[in-house]
């Protein structure tokens, strides 16, 4: 027992010399075959790799510039020319990743599906982004408008992909998703050059209409702000429960009109006082009468 015991012992290590041997030599034997083939796919690769990224930084130039060139706003070229730069590299990769004999095929499916998972559990910021797209291309306001949106209304400071920053008349910071912004009616209050004045004032019924009509008309015209063409307008819109009810409409250059609201409004107040015009306003009489208590009979 102890003599095949100690054989034992004295053959392991021959063993493992001869696994050894035999693990090199077939190492060598691959590395003579496959070495040169393996050397040349990893130059290739890397050669691959090199050219193509160059050439995706040359692309990406070029359609920047060819977007910029199409007037389309800064932030949508840019996104979209690394948008095409990243589509380049991603094929120069897949194209190295084949010239080192990996199939690419597995790969990308493994890819689609990471991409669908990720869209599904994206879809609400995918939302924003596509709607953050259009509101770039098609510019239904821009920086500076003052818009409601979504619920929101101030002045608009940034247009980004995801969301928009706009700036309400206390100069509160407002971030609106664009999702919710493309979803909702939008409002642009400057969106045009000029902007009309429209004003329902109301005289008494015992009141000249003629001479209300014709103060009304010398106010807005003395006003320099009221632009000439078209001209103001003054009608009798309604015949009212307690009033006769004017329209009062004038046209002012946008970034005028709420200055000039205020002081017209102010204007007419102060003049009809001064000519004895009446502005009815609601009224209540409520009369009081008194039980007189009953005499027995």
């Amino acid at each position: 027992m102890l003599l095949f015991a100690q054989a034992g012992k004295e053959e392991a290590p021959q063993d493992a010399i001869t696994r050894l041997s035999e693990f090199y030599k077939t190492a060598s034997d691959f590395l003579i075959e496959q070495g040169p083939i393996w050397v040349t796919n990893v130059i290739a690769a890397i050669v691959v790799l090199f050219l193509g990224w160059i050439a995706a930084r040359i692309f990406r130039n070029l359609f920047n510039r060819a977007l910029q060139r199409s007037h389309l706003d800064n932030t949508l070229s840019g996104f979209l020319s690394n948008i095409a730069y990243a589509l380049v590299v991603g094929l120069v990769i897949i194209a190295a990743l084949n010239q080192l004999g990996i199939n690419t095929t597995s790969l990308a499916a493994v890819v689609g599906a990471a991409g669908l998972a990720v869209g599904l559990a994206l879809q609400n910021s995918l939302s924003n982004f596509a709607s953050g797209i259009m509101l770039i291309m098609f510019r239904p306001f821009g920086v500076g408008d003052f818009v409601e949106a979504a619920g929101a209304t101030g002045i608009v400071q940034e247009v980004h992909i995801f969301h928009t920053v706009m700036r309400t008349i206390d100069n509160k910071r407002v971030i609106v998703p664009n999702g919710e912004i493309t979803k909702a009616v939008i409002t642009n209050f400057t969106g045009h050059a000029t902007r009309m004045v429209d004003l329902e004032i109301g005289c008494g019924y015992n009141d000249d209409i003629r001479a209300v009509k014709q103060f009304l008309i010398e106010t807005l015209e003395a006003d320099d702000r009221i632009q000439k063409d078209p001209a103001v307008e003054v009608r009798v819109f309604e015949l009212g429960d307690s009033a006769i009810i004017f329209k009062v409409r004038g046209w002012v250059k946008t970034p005028d009109w709420w200055a000039t609201r205020c002081d017209i409004v102010e204007e007419i107040k102060v003049g009809m006082d001064e000519r004895g015009f009446h502005i009815p306003f609601p009224q209540r009489d409520v009369h009081f009468y008194q039980e007189t208590e009953k005499q027995p009979a």
